[in-house]
């Protein structure tokens, strides 16, 4: 058994800088272009593992343990929900339906602001709900390539939206990870990230399309993104706070669709925004594809359906994939539990970071049926079969799709291998006790926890295990609400989701921009930090003065 070291240099200063290594290079290297990203992520990966060995004494062979670990979660499930959403899209394209659905879509409204927070905003959010992972920036970042986005803006901004519905995400898993590791009320959990995150659903709408057109070009459309942002961001405080946590994305995005639909049969702007390129900065070296045609009269009822059909199938399978029912049906026949030799229950967490000594468990639960990734692969071959496809051009398809992928998964499961190696060696919680010591501000820093958790690890669920009990146990000792801040984790992390490098790397594969993770990065990062801080300083708010919003 070895036991965590929080403070390996007996300064906290120098062990919180010694812990941010790993991160700030792996930053540093994608957002400077100087490596490509799955070199940086190995590289990074590298200098994870010395740290953890050298400066956090963990033995070398737990470390490698854990390294190895992460990899093979960054492949199962994220990576095989990447390589499979890319599948179905590289048949939708094959076929013509994508370039179908793209015509369509625009069809509904030419101004590619308007676009923007039809596909981006409510139709992401709705592709959060059902299956998150990476899923909504894939199939978004695809329809705004096929519209004529550049690859820039697309990926980019795809990013932007994908914030404000990622708490809710894969059918509220992210709260119920919160509430497995803080013993709190996942409804109750639900519910203050329900008196949270509204706000910022409202002010994302106008966040993205200001990124896009600048001030200028979204006020020219204040009254289709106040419809938009309202009527999600009501339905997502309603439900949340007296349905359950469960389905709020999927109903919120759905009643955010046909309102903005419904809209915009009836008004338009006085002025149309027919470019797709980005206002707020030149994306020039970002090659922009043909447009689609603009000739709408020729597309009937049913080829559009019919280019729906394989998104239709998507949706239903992943909703099913989603549900406990499912779940609980088919995990006990179809998984496979392998706890690690030489670091299952091996590596111990201590206080302060747990209020006693806990063994850290290390099983790969291998539950290959119910991974979102199977849901989405056999929708993908459903769908090739309904569009025509043979089996034999399906299987032939898929191995280009996995070359397409190859780069993508190395740089997925190199990232999940470092958020593991973090967790195990401790790293992540000595900067989790760093933002902990921020005393009356610790309602700000706290959040900024979160947001540095998804950015480690990509994932909002990751960041609510892996910060939750510290959150849970500081506030308590600072007579704070252990609701509001874990909740706050989850909110706050949901900002971190645009610069995480899973996040990244799935935008540039969906839109073709491999070797770019770079540009993507520095696009979004102002956007990320400057919406962390405006959720702290919500959280503030809500800890000192507005304390009636915060669930009891």
């Amino acid at each position: 058994m070895w036991n965590q070291v929080y403070d390996p240099f007996g300064n906290p200063a120098l062990s919180t800088i010694a812990a941010a290594l790993p991160v700030v290079s792996l930053l540093v290297l994608i957002a400077s272009g100087k490596a490509k990203a799955h070199l940086a992520a190995v590289i990074a990966l590298v200098v994870a593992i010395l740290v953890a060995i050298f400066l956090f004494t963990m033995p070398a062979g737990l470390a490698l343990r854990a390294a190895v670990l992460g990899a093979v979660i960054g492949f199962f499930p994220i990576g095989w929900i990447v390589l499979n959403v890319i599948f179905l899209y590289r048949l939708t394209v094959a076929t013509g339906a994508f370039a179908t659905l793209s015509q369509a879509i625009g069809g509904v409204t030419r101004d590619r602001r308007l676009q923007l927070l039809l596909i981006a905003f409510s139709f992401g959010a709705f592709f959060e709900g059902a299956s998150g992972f990476g899923t909504p920036v894939a199939v978004t970042g695809a329809i705004l390539i096929g519209l004529g986005f550049s690859p820039l803006a697309a990926s980019g901004l795809s990013l932007i939206a994908n914030t404000a519905p990622v708490a809710y995400g894969a059918l509220g898993t992210p709260i119920a990870g919160l509430a497995s590791v803080t013993g709190l009320d996942p409804y109750l959990l639900g519910a203050m990230v329900g008196r949270q995150l509204p706000f910022f659903s409202l002010i994302v709408p106008f966040w993205l399309i200001w990124a896009f057109a600048g001030f200028r070009g979204m006020l020219q459309i204040w009254p289709a993104i106040l419809v938009c942002g309202l009527t999600f961001a009501i339905p997502q405080f309603l439900i949340s706070n007296f349905i359950n946590p469960w389905i709020v994305d999927i109903g919120a995005s759905l009643i955010s669709m046909a309102c903005l639909i419904g809209f915009l049969r009836v008004w338009e702007p006085e002025e149309l925004w027919l470019s797709p390129a980005l206002r707020s900065r030149d994306d020039s070296a970002a090659t922009i594809p043909p447009p689609p045609a603009t000739k709408t009269a020729a597309l009937t009822t049913a080829v559009v359906l019919r280019s729906l059909l394989p998104w239709i199938i998507v949706c239903v399978m992943l909703l099913v994939w989603g549900t406990g029912w499912f779940k609980s049906l088919v995990n006990p026949i179809f998984t496979w539990n392998y706890p690690v030799a030489g670091l299952h229950n091996l590596v111990q967490k201590v206080p302060p970071v747990v209020a006693k000594p806990t063994a850290e468990g290390a099983v790969f639960a291998f539950t290959y049926l119910s991974f979102t990734g199977s849901g989405m692969l056999l929708a993908a071959i459903i769908s090739g079969f309904v569009m025509g496809f043979s089996p034999a051009k399906l299987v032939v398809e898929y191995g280009r799709t996995i070359k397409v992928c190859a780069y993508s998964l190395i740089t997925i499961s190199a990232m999940l291998a470092i958020g593991t190696l973090t967790r195990f060696s401790g790293i992540d919680a000595t900067l989790g006790l760093a933002f902990a010591g921020a005393g009356i501000l610790y309602p700000f820093f706290g959040t900024l926890l979160g947001w540095l958790g998804v950015a480690l690890t990509g994932s909002d669920t990751a960041s609510n295990v892996l910060f939750g009990g510290l959150q849970k146990i500081t506030s308590e000792q600072l007579g704070l609400s252990p609701i509001l801040m874990s909740a706050a984790n989850s909110s706050g992390g949901v900002m971190g989701k645009m610069i995480d490098a899973q996040s990244i790397v799935v935008a540039s594969t969906a839109t073709n921009w491999f070797g770019h993770e770079g540009s993507i990065l520095r696009f979004v990062f102002f956007h990320s930090i400057a919406l962390a801080c405006l959720v702290g300083i919500l959280v503030m708010l809500q800890a000192y003065v507005f304390t009636g919003m915060i669930v009891h």
